[in-house]
């Protein structure tokens, strides 16, 4: 099934989509939602971020190809991760698709992508057993963008300016359920260019497995969302350049870069 939020006329709703429709429903697709009766055409919403989540996470460095390419920029040696570490993002820097990257005007004036799959968790996860158990807790998944600002990351304390920036964290285009976590495709294009092209089965940790660990420490709620990874360390994104990240079975995050 494939989840949306949309806007339409000032008025936010979420609704399911079947062929080239959708069908609004009343309340969050993870919270039993109800069939308004109410159908748009596709082309009459304009698609948001599919969730605002209590938490967004992101699993970082979570493939070695991404520690390798961030070493590379640093002229070091890689390090690789010994343990799943979450880091945080911003929600309120989530964006749609189709939407605008911001550069702010302080920045050095250029921005990397991370495209990536994000895991949208469907109940609270406390003390996960099993690889199962943790499979349960996910509602669906998503394509998103941890779009970066290296300088900032590299000379800042936290990653505040880095990496939570307002529309640093396009989303979308909706929530796709009922898919195997091990099997996705994932290419990032840059001006129609691949900059990458990995799976999820690529990453170091997978999806039950930070579930699992995560879940030791704290409880992931209904609408989480937890961000994967990504596979390389690609190169600088300026004003007028466009973004897209493809994901098998879910579709394409396309976004445009501007200046403030």
């Amino acid at each position: 099934m494939i989840w949306c939020r949309f806007e339409r006329e000032g008025k936010v709703s979420h609704g399911r989509i079947v062929d080239d429709e959708v069908i609004e429903v009343d309340g969050s697709p993870i919270n039993n939602p109800a069939d308004t009766g109410v159908t748009y055409a596709l082309g009459e919403v304009r698609l948001l971020a599919p969730i605002v989540p209590p938490m967004l996470y992101a699993a970082g460095p979570n493939h070695n190809g991404h520690v390798e390419g961030m070493a590379a920029r640093r002229g070091a040696a890689p390090n690789y991760p010994k343990i799943p570490e979450p880091n945080f993002r911003s929600v309120h820097s989530l964006i749609g698709t189709e939407e605008n990257i911001v550069i702010p005007a302080d920045s050095a004036g250029a921005v990397q992508p991370e495209g990536q799959l994000a895991v949208v968790i469907g109940k609270h996860a406390r003390q996960v057993a099993s690889r199962d158990e943790a499979l349960d807790c996910v509602f669906g998944y998503t394509i998103g963008n941890d779009v970066s600002e290296r300088v900032w990351q590299g000379a800042d304390r936290t990653m505040f300016r880095g990496k939570s920036c307002d529309t640093f964290k396009p989303l979308g285009p909706w929530i796709v359920t009922d898919l195997p976590y091990d099997s996705f495709r994932i290419i990032v294009r840059h001006n129609g260019e691949v900059w990458e092209d990995f799976t999820s089965a690529d990453q170091i940790w997978d999806v039950p497995t930070w579930i699992i660990e995560m879940s030791k420490y704290t409880t992931m709620h209904p609408g989480d969302v937890l961000m994967m990874g990504t596979q390389g360390a690609d190169g600088d994104m300026v004003p007028g350049d466009t973004i897209e990240v493809e994901i098998s079975g879910i579709g394409t995050l396309r976004n445009y870069i501007v200046a403030e």
